[in-house]
């Protein structure tokens, strides 16, 4: 079985996938505080991006960082503050199964956000 890493995106505030939202993915070298940009994808319809962001061997063991823009997701909406109260939300984590399915999901509102891993 080969590894994978997902995610999705729930706007929580209007109940609805959270569509159109940038995302950046980083690979981090924490021993020399370095970071290489992966790739960049928008969430489709669903939420989700069209193909996962990683498969087989682009997943290495490592840290890594996505980092979803929602200010301008929820500036469409117009009924949020300018500026928005969030606006780039970084969500660090670490692989260290390379077989495994790391799905990492993104709940969030204008105001607040979680996330858990994910299946």
């Amino acid at each position: 079985m080969s590894g994978k890493l997902t995610t999705h995106v729930l706007d929580t505030a209007n109940g609805c996938p959270g569509s159109g939202i940038a995302i950046a993915l980083w690979k981090l070298d924490l021993n020399i505080d370095s970071k290489t940009l992966l790739k960049t994808v928008k969430t489709n319809h669903d939420g989700r991006t069209d193909e996962p962001l990683l498969v087989g061997d682009e997943l290495e063991t490592g840290v890594y960082e996505l980092i979803f823009t929602v200010g301008n997701y929820f500036a469409r909406y117009g009924d949020y503050p300018n500026p928005s109260f969030l606006d780039e939300i970084p969500l660090r984590f670490g692989v260290n199964d390379i077989k495994a399915h790391y799905h990492v999901p993104l709940l969030v509102s204008p105001w607040s956000y979680s996330t858990y891993r994910g299946s």
